[in-house]
């Protein structure tokens, strides 16, 4: 069975790097073959190369440069490129992960050309349509073969938008990549340094968004403890055209791999996001979260306790942090950390039954 898988974004290489390490395993290798699909959506040293260099993820076969740009023009440039690839190499199926423009032009290109789709991450839901991303994995999963969700409330968002076949809950890949890599993180033990928080802004909604911006950077600025704040150049060149003041609490970095925040995301005292990955990650990691979104796909986080919603208010940021709580329960809604796993044998398994 010949998988043509499309990364473009961070997350989307973390968790490739389970999934294309194990069709490379001895089990696999003679029933699954891979072809590789780099959009170049995250292009640079830091926000792409890292990833594949320290996660040991297999040089893609095919990397589109793309870039950066709006997202029309991204989605279009990546869906005509795409689709040329797909002409020549004729695969069995295309597997997207997530909700990113990468994903959603391959699915787009899988579905003109009728190739089945395998989504990886199937089923999530903000509710919030203004959202590019919620946007990307709505039509992503409307037009895919194979919906493979990580959680419970997956499957009922599917179930309520009437897609009930091809649905299955095979936990999340993120936590296979957690477990895995975890055990090569260095120190798993908090060391001497001084306690901190570890803080990611990201979203275009926040960045791009002046008063927002502002707004989430005077919450750090007044916060009396040390945040690590590994922040993307363009952030940083906003912040300093704009003359926004960073407090000497706030420890601006560039942007890092996965090795590194695994690390930082152990040893912090919370996390400070408005990351979906990351939220996660605060979960895996069994850190109280605070998230700059006033809306979650990850609604186990929230209703858990572990994970509180504060949008981009600087008072509500503030005092999130001061009522700061670490509840006692823990609850494993993502899966056992077998999902790579459970993708290949149903993939291998339906590809079986039509042969």
């Amino acid at each position: 069975m010949k998988i043509f898988t499309i990364v473009g974004a961070r997350p989307q290489f973390v968790k490739a790097a389970v999934l294309s390490r194990l069709i490379r395993t001895d089990y696999w290798k003679d029933k699954v073959s891979e072809i590789l699909v780099h959009t170049g959506q995250h292009y640079d040293e830091n926000m792409s190369d890292v990833f594949f260099n320290e996660m040991e993820i297999p040089k893609p076969d095919y990397n589109l440069n793309i870039g950066s740009g709006s997202h029309g023009k991204m989605t279009g440039e990546m869906l005509i490129e795409i689709e040329n690839l797909l002409l020549n190499e004729k695969p069995d199926l295309v597997l997207v992960y997530g909700d990113t423009n990468s994903t959603l032009a391959g699915a787009l290109a899988a579905s003109k050309l009728n190739i089945p789709i395998a989504h990886v991450e199937a089923g999530l839901r903000s509710f919030w349509k203004e959202m590019p991303e919620e946007q990307n994995r709505i039509l992503t999963d409307h037009i895919s073969s194979w919906l493979f969700c990580p959680t419970v409330s997956a499957v009922e968002n599917l179930q309520k938008e009437g897609i009930k076949t091809s649905v299955y809950n095979v936990g999340d890949i993120m936590l296979d990549a957690n477990n895995y890599y975890r055990s090569k993180v260095v120190s798993e033990e908090k060391n001497n340094e001084e306690e901190f928080i570890l803080a990611t802004v990201h979203r275009a909604e926040n960045t791009n968004n002046l008063d927002k911006l502002q707004n989430i950077i005077e919450a750090f600025n007044k916060i009396d403890t040390k945040i690590v704040l590994p922040l993307h150049p363009r952030t940083k060149k906003i912040i300093k055209s704009n003359d926004i003041k960073i407090s000497d609490n706030i420890d601006i970095i560039d942007p890092i791999g996965f090795y590194e925040m695994l690390s930082l995301e152990t040893n912090c005292k919370c996390i400070i996001t408005d990351s979906g990955g990351v939220q996660k990650e605060a979960y895996f990691s069994k850190k109280p979260c605070i998230t700059l979104r006033e809306k979650t796909e990850w609604v186990e986080t929230t209703e858990s306790g572990w994970n509180v919603l504060v949008g981009t208010d600087t008072h509500k940021i503030i005092n999130a942090y001061k009522n700061l709580n670490i509840p006692k329960a823990y609850e494993s809604f993502y899966g056992n950390g077998n999902t790579a796993d459970r993708i290949l044998q149903t993939l291998v398994s339906s590809n079986n039954d039509k042969q």
